[in-house]
């Protein structure tokens, strides 16, 4: 079976190496050593200010929303994961959408403008499969109307904007480090920020506001991450730039193979791909799923990523129909890729889909 992604998996005495040190120290939790030499590292390799270590991707959100005091209606985009919208629901927040641009697939900060209401209090677009977004048109918007950015870039591991990480943008940027990201801690995620306030307050958030042993600050929760994730991460770091290359190298193949008989997501000129996933869109749904059946009849799963658009989730009682995003969302497939994929195999993709085409 070749799945849409693997998680990757380091030296296992190289792992267990960082496990003996978490059983000689006895701490397992709660900022260890292993998580701040993360940190560290991590905040060298993207070029960020801070960077606060979390349990996962969706508390990353929720603690950026907590952290700006976010409430009323937030402007989003419909086509990411459910993550990105379920988070604003769960903290009694209003998800309003805006569409994407078609061939990005990022918000359209042409539709954003005219989604603010005085009940608005945030923007919180997604840099989609690392793709960086219009920031300067988006942070245009937001200090115009007085409004707070979070960047959901849980797929914009290492992505770049003219020259420097895209997580430097906004208020606040969110991480996914989930096992099946291109840089993973199994599970966990980070919050990351140029205003060390805002950092030291979550921080405190993430450890139920506690400042100390005899010291509660403020309202706080679980959100810290451990040593065993954090052991894992270090071990992902040592070999991300192979990582990146060898994704690369397949993403690559795809797009030789491919551009001519497929839509290709439209990169940003002034970004760097990380190539953290592979995208394709084909000309109608129909078609879509008439290749989606032949690869899984030779057991290769794909995955249709963004799908639904989720402007038609009930749950979220969404007035805004968005045309675009429900577009993308019928016609988009996203292929296998990670570093263990097999040259034979990726060529049997090919050679699917390009016989799909042709009948």
């Amino acid at each position: 079976m070749i799945p849409v992604t693997k998680a990757y998996l380091p030296n296992k005495e190289k792992y267990q190496s960082y496990v003996d040190r978490i059983f000689q120290s006895g701490w397992l939790t709660n900022n260890g050593s292993l998580l701040q030499d993360l940190e560290r590292r991590l905040a060298d390799y993207l070029g960020v200010k801070n960077i606060i270590l979390v349990a996962n991707g969706s508390f990353a959100l929720q603690l950026a929303y907590k952290a700006l005091d976010l409430e009323g209606e937030v402007i989003t985009t419909p086509f990411s994961f459910a993550a990105t919208t379920s988070t604003l629901a769960w903290e009694g927040l209003k998800p309003v959408f805006a569409d994407i641009n078609l061939k990005t697939f990022n918000i359209d900060p042409a539709q954003i403008e005219a989604k603010i209401t005085p009940n608005t209090s945030a923007i919180v677009p997604v840099h989609v499969f690392g793709n960086p977004c219009d920031v300067e048109a988006i942070q245009a918007i937001a200090d115009k109307h007085k409004l707070k950015v979070i960047y959901d870039a849980a797929h914009a591991f290492g992505s770049e904007y003219k020259g420097q990480s895209v997580l430097n943008f906004g208020d606040i940027s969110t991480l996914s480090f989930h096992s099946t990201k291109l840089f993973h801690t199994i599970e966990g995620g980070a919050v990351i920020t140029n205003d060390d306030e805002l950092a030291k307050k979550v921080r405190l958030m993430i450890n139920f506001g506690i400042s100390g042993p005899t010291s509660i600050d403020s309202v706080g929760t679980n959100a810290k991450m451990n040593e065993f994730e954090a052991a894992m991460g270090l071990c992902v770091l040592d070999e991300i730039n192979t990582i990146r290359q060898q994704r690369k190298d397949i993403w690559q193949v795809y797009t030789n193979g491919l551009a001519s008989i497929v839509e290709l997501q439209q990169w940003n000129e002034h970004g760097k791909n990380n190539c953290a996933y592979a995208p394709v869109v084909f000309e109608n749904e129909e078609q879509l799923l008439k290749i989606e059946a032949k690869l899984k009849e030779s057991d290769i799963l794909p995955r249709r990523y963004f799908y639904p658009s989720l402007d038609t989730l009930s749950y979220l009682d969404s007035k805004q129909i968005c045309n675009n995003s429900r577009d993308i969302a019928s016609r988009i497939l996203c292929l296998p890729i990670y570093p263990t994929l097999e040259k034979e195999n990726i060529k049997r993709i090919l050679n699917i889909i390009k016989d799909g085409e042709i009948e």
